[in-house]
């Protein structure tokens, strides 16, 4: 009988710790792994991307959407280098995550070796709380075990070296002898809650207040009907960071959507008028965003006692799982009487989709990216899960998609790295084979790594039970979130050498690869084409001809931001004309009455027998900008 070696015991170890996929790309540093896959028919399934910083970021995705540890390696070098992005996406958004990277032979280490990178110390920052290297047989299974259960409960990523000829020797496990270590699988559940006084003096602020806000993360996101009932007692508004932004359906007439540089217009109502702040699961890290610091009396809740206090002057922190805490916290509110606040949020929240309709209605050259992601917003599938990268196709997923029911959605919400939208949508299928996913993404994420992304969906989406991958390119040409912030923030105007991408015919690209898919470069194309993707049998891409000119100006935008932006065109921006015309026309959509525009009823999107693009007799429009975090 053939040994077992110490690479087919660590993917035995995998296998036992419930891991179905491993997100990877073979290089010999780990020649030892791939040939222990190949003795173990391929479990768990190796998951080829087209580059490790891709296994990283479809590790992420599998994790952010399965809620398990997602598995990620890569060779020695260069492959451990390459996992870094993703890794940090997974840091910074508290998603476990475990790398397992290979080594140069131990007897090659220190020497200047081929390949040969302190991985210890590279992985030092991103894998803090847990990186060791596996130096003889006897150390597993525990580095394995506690790299698991570190990754699970700090919800962050840990990492597992192993030089090339330790994979390659016999497994033997640790002993019964002095400084010998055994291990035992599983984590055990848990959820911490706060102390009895602790709650008692976050309800007595909470019952004092007459104005309060909820502000909600992905923490809050298993206290769904707990946030439901605590809004409905304190009579209270609630707004969501961008990772939180399924945790809660956005179809309830007091959720107010999303805040910050992308938040809504009654988000930024709800903290600037509030009396009264309860956060819970997030540490949005935007202060300005939030009431001012001697307004509001404010209670966070957060299961991690190192993220608490963070962001805002609590006066009570209450340290545990949100679930349990508010199921605590709930029997000792007193419900208010008095809905004037309340209603004030709803006619407010109303009032934003009426505007988010209007914009999404304007003409634009060809279309308006506002229109493309309004149009799926009716259209998603009620188990849709949602990717969308960063950059100004952000702005959008935070604005114009109602997440509702079971539907799940993410982005890199801290980091805020450009590429992961494709392949989150790939981790999630992975996760949910039998659920459809949709990624937004710019052209310039799309050609920075997405498109080679598609060949890993056609690689795999026949293992897929539900085949919908559907990929939305927002093509205008333009790298246009920076392009919107250095003639915001800076007053610059258009740089062409660093801004403008060529055009590419993805769709076409798609089908060369099998895969299926259509350009899009008239408005009356738009929601065709989402019901043609939607009905594929296999993945597909949209390249929908976007107009960069239509603006991701913040509904709060300041007087600085807009003479910032006065600045750039008298300086001679490229695309002054364009921006100034739907620049006025965002803002005008926001001033205008909503009983007096056409398309006010439900459902209405733009429709022209033109094909010059929606439009209105009142020439108004569209906005938007970026951020995100837990």
């Amino acid at each position: 009988m053939a040994s077992t070696k110490v690479s087919d015991y660590v993917l035995q170890r995998l296998r036992e710790w419930d891991v179905d996929h491993v997100f990877a790309y073979a290089g010999d540093g780990i020649n030892g792994l791939l040939a222990a896959w190949g003795r173990a028919d391929n479990k768990p399934e190796f998951v080829q991307a087209r580059h490790e910083e891709m296994s990283a970021f479809q590790a992420v995705g599998y994790a952010k959407f399965s809620g398990k540890v997602g598995v990620c390696a890569a060779t020695s070098g260069p492959g451990a280098i390459h996992l870094l992005n993703g890794l940090y996406d997974a840091k910074l958004d508290h998603v476990p995550v475990v790398a397992l990277v290979g080594q140069t032979n131990r007897s090659a280490m220190g020497g200047s070796y081929q390949q040969e990178v302190d991985l210890a110390a590279l992985y030092k920052d991103v894998a803090s709380d847990f990186c060791e290297t596996v130096t003889v047989p006897e150390q597993l299974p525990n580095l394995i075990d506690r790299a698991f259960r570190t990754a699970y409960a700090r919800r962050t990523v840990t990492a597992i070296i192993l030089p090339a000829d330790v994979q390659e020797l016999d497994y033997s496990p640790p002993t019964h002898a002095f400084k010998m270590v055994p291990s035992s699988l599983g984590l055990g559940r848990y959820a911490p809650v706060p102390a009895e006084e602790d709650l008692q003096r976050a309800a007595d602020v909470l019952n004092s207040g007459e104005k309060v806000a909820v502000l909600i993360g992905q923490g809050a996101r298993g206290a769904r009907a707990e946030v439901e009932r605590l809004a409905d007692v304190l009579g209270a508004g609630v707004a969501k960071a961008l990772l939180g932004k399924d945790a809660l359906p956005d179809d309830l007439p007091y959720v107010t959507g999303s805040i910050g540089l992308l938040g809504t217009r009654p988000s930024y109502e709800l903290m600037q008028e509030c009396d009264t702040l309860l956060m819970i699961g997030s540490s949005f890290p935007y202060t300005q965003f939030l009431p001012e610091l001697d307004q509001a009396r404010a209670v966070q809740i957060d299961i991690d006692p190192h993220m608490i206090g963070l962001r805002y002057p609590n006066e009570v922190n209450l340290v545990g799982d949100a679930r349990e805490t508010l199921q605590r916290l709930l029997p000792r509110l007193h419900r208010k009487e008095d809905r004037t606040w309340r209603e004030k949020i709803e006619k407010n929240v109303a009032r934003w989709w009426e505007v988010m309709q209007r914009r999404a209605a304007v003409s634009a050259d060809p279309v308006n990216p506002e229109y493309v992601v309004h149009a799926l917003d009716g259209r998603l599938p009620e188990d849709a899960i949602l990717s969308a990268d960063s950059g100004s196709a952000a702005n959008w997923y935070a604005r114009h998609l109602r997440l509702r029911g079971r539907m799940r959605g993410s982005l890199s919400g801290t980091l805020a790295t450009m590429g992961p939208g494709v392949p989150y949508a790939i981790g999630a299928k992975f996760a949910h084979p039998d659920r459809p996913a949709i990624a937004l993404v710019g052209d310039g994420a799309m050609q920075m790594n997405g498109m080679m992304e598609m060949v890993t969906a056609a690689k795999y989406y026949r293992e897929w039970s539900d085949p919908r991958l559907i990929v939305a390119v927002l093509n205008n040409g333009d790298l246009n979130q920076v392009t919107w912030e250095m003639r915001a923030m800076s007053g610059a105007p258009q740089f062409e050498e660093s801004q403008h991408i060529p055009d590419l015919p993805y769709a076409d690209i798609a089908r060369s690869i099998g895969l299926d898919g259509v350009r899009v470069e008239k408005p009356k194309q738009v929601e065709s084409a989402w019901d043609q993707a939607l009905a594929a049998d296999r993945p597909f891409v949209i390249d929908f001809r976007t107009d960069p000119a239509v603006p991701p100006i913040p509904p709060h935008a300041s007087l600085d931001q807009i003479e910032a932006a006065a600045t750039a065109i008298l300086k001679g921006d490229s695309d002054r004309g364009s921006m100034v015309k739907q620049g006025l026309k965002a803002k005008v959509q926001e001033m205008l009455p909503g009983s007096r525009h056409r398309d006010d009823r439900p459902g209405a999107g733009p429709h022209d027998s033109s094909d010059a693009g929606p439009h209105d007799s009142s020439g108004a429009g569209p906005h938007g900008s970026s951020e995100g975090n837990k």
